[in-house]
């Protein structure tokens, strides 16, 4: 497993890599430390599992170089490793693609679970986010016996009723996709496209695509991966 660490802090650096050996025993790390050094081992270098990122790097504005990254590869996943984490930043970073948000002051613990969810097609977002509710502790739990899927039990997208269709159109609005590059992705008109976004929020209950992936977050729903061709059509 290949991760790419990008911070400007060395010693985060070196802690970031220690703790990853707890996800794969054999991971692979590669450092970066400003923007740049950050974009040229993400172009030079395939096969990457994960990225974790800091916002506040020399070279980036706000959330640029996140965009640009879930723009370049949307199929690898960037997790945002942040010191800020208020309401506003993490939404931020999520409306444009971030899969995870974790927080500089969070346990070793919450880290590795956190990008265990992310790793298996998951979201995650601080609990403090989402309504105070543990998204791991979500992911792990499961509807109580004989009781109904609904938008607060499901365990998989099956469970809410959705396509494997409306599940792909899921998985790139998480990914921060607006409806034309959806589209084109999937090769499916504007109106189809609008039609699953509706579908969707009705099966989440939920009012906006923010929403939708804070949903994802507190269900610890897996999300289909994207065709390769899919994914090459986003390039």
């Amino acid at each position: 497993m290949k991760i790419l660490i990008v911070d400007d802090h060395p010693l985060i650096r070196e802690g970031l890599a220690n703790v990853l050996g707890e996800l794969d025993p054999e991971v692979e790390t590669i450092e970066a430390a400003s923007a740049d050094e950050a974009l040229a081992a993400f172009s030079g270098a395939d096969g990457f599992a994960l990225v974790l990122l800091d916002l506040g790097l020399p070279g980036a504005r706000g959330m640029s170089l996140l965009e640009q990254m879930r723009s370049e590869r949307p199929e690898v996943p960037v997790v945002v490793l942040s010191a800020n984490d208020q309401r506003d930043v993490v939404l931020a970073a999520i409306d444009v693609g971030a899969m995870g948000f974790i927080s500089k002051r969070a346990a070793t613990p919450v880290l590795v679970n956190a990008l265990r969810l992310v790793l298996a097609g998951g979201v995650y977002v601080p609990p403090q986010v989402v309504g105070g509710h543990d998204a791991i502790e979500a992911a792990a739990a499961g509807p109580a016996p004989g009781a109904p899927a609904t938008a607060g039990t499901a365990r998989s997208l099956a469970d809410l009723g959705l396509t494997d269709r409306q599940a792909e159109v899921l998985a790139l609005i998480v990914q921060g996709k607006p409806n034309k590059l959806i589209c084109r992705e999937l090769d499916l008109a504007e109106g189809t496209v609008k039609t699953h976004i509706s579908a969707i929020l009705r099966a989440l209950d939920v009012a906006n695509r923010t929403q939708a992936v804070f949903k994802l977050s507190k269900l610890g729903i897996q999300l289909p991966a994207l065709s390769i061709a899919s994914q090459r059509r986003a390039l």
